[in-house]
């Protein structure tokens, strides 16, 4: 009983509640929903849960970025844009390149993107750890600026390109698992084992509760905060690799648009305080999924475009309203009174016959 009730206090917990019952959603309203088959041209794998996870594995990147960011009471609003900087890096390298088969090609592609991720997350580093400036002013002009980057780098076209061995990234299967979605949890599971291997992780979250303590605890704020934005925009490059191989084209206004919102929403849902400090990489995760279930929902469903936002977040605001310790406390308090039944009188309050 008391780890179930530990269980239950852990937020990512209602994470896995919530993607339990939007694929029970989807499974009343079609029955063959969760079922696998193979697909006969391809000769994979194929079904809606197989899809959950290739969409996710772009969330998944962006979130673990995002919530060490935000550990350190920061935020990063440019990931969405730094996802089309590095789909166009890539398409243009490929498209140059022309080489279809050529794995070489596609290293250089991903080594670009990185590289360039690499540096625009210096930039938001730099801004906010040296400059001083706020992290939703410096990441904002960033998110202007990156879609400016990533139509000159494309000459504001949309690019597509053609090589098989970076198409694989989406599109192919380990283990009758899609590719990116196991490049994903394989980069989740290393960046998590540095984390907690090592004292960076306690030195972010040491930054995001008090960063003058941490100052006089002998910690540099400024290399960490410039590596965490790095690390933000170096992910969110992976994840706009994942979103183009899927179809092999940039658009740059549509790749990474609003993913930002997304990433901020599943690192919330998993467990990680908006005020920074403690985090949770497992929770971001789950986070990741749900967000990538409820996408999937809301177009399984048939839910109109304008609705979508009014869906996701009527969703979103339950799962909060789950997590939250005062919510439940009321409900259970509650619940107890109903259930309580009066309680006997004793033998002082019992009333006592009259004899006449």
């Amino acid at each position: 009983m008391t780890r179930l009730r530990a269980l239950v206090r852990t937020p990512w917990f209602w994470g896995i509640v919530g993607i339990v019952l939007l694929l029970a959603l989807n499974t009343l309203k079609d029955p063959t929903y969760l079922a696998l088959g193979v697909n006969p041209t391809t000769g994979q794998l194929s079904g809606n849960l197989l899809d959950i996870l290739r969409v996710s594995a772009p969330i998944v990147m962006i979130a673990l970025g995002m919530t060490f960011v935000i550990a350190t009471s920061g935020i990063d609003l440019s990931v969405g844009s730094v996802m089309a900087v590095g789909g166009a890096v890539a398409m243009v390298t490929l498209s140059g390149l022309g080489q279809p088969t050529s794995v070489g090609a596609m290293f250089t592609a991903i080594g670009l993107a990185v590289l360039l991720g690499i540096v625009l997350g210096a930039i938001n580093g730099l801004l906010v750890a040296v400059i001083g400036l706020q992290p939703f002013i410096s990441t904002l002009v960033m998110m202007l600026a990156g879609r400016g980057i990533a139509r000159v780098i494309t000459g504001g076209q949309n690019t597509n390109a053609e090589n098989a061995p970076f198409r694989a990234l989406a599109n192919g299967q380990f283990l009758g698992l899609p590719l990116s979605f196991v490049l994903a949890i394989a980069i989740v599971i290393a960046v998590a084992l540095v984390m907690r291997r090592t004292a960076l992780g306690l030195m972010i979250e040491s930054i995001g509760i008090n960063p003058q303590a941490s100052r006089l605890a002998g910690i540099r704020p400024r290399p960490i905060l410039i590596a965490v934005y790095v690390l933000s925009a170096v992910l969110a490059a992976v994840g706009g690799l994942f979103t183009v191989s899927e179809v092999m084209t940039v658009d740059v206004s549509g790749t990474g648009y609003q993913m930002e919102l997304d990433a901020i929403l599943a690192v919330v849902i998993g467990g990680t305080s908006l005020a920074g400090g403690k985090f949770s990489i497992v929770g971001s995760t789950v986070g990741a999924l749900l967000i990538a279930t409820l996408n999937k929902t809301v177009l399984f469903l048939g839910v109109s475009a304008a609705a979508t936002p009014a869906f996701k977040a009527i969703v979103i605001v339950a799962l909060v309203l789950l997590q939250s310790e005062r919510i439940r406390s009321l409900v259970l308090r509650r619940g107890n009174r109903t259930r309580t039944p009066a309680a006997p009188l004793s033998e002082s309050t019992q009333p006592k016959e009259v004899v006449a």
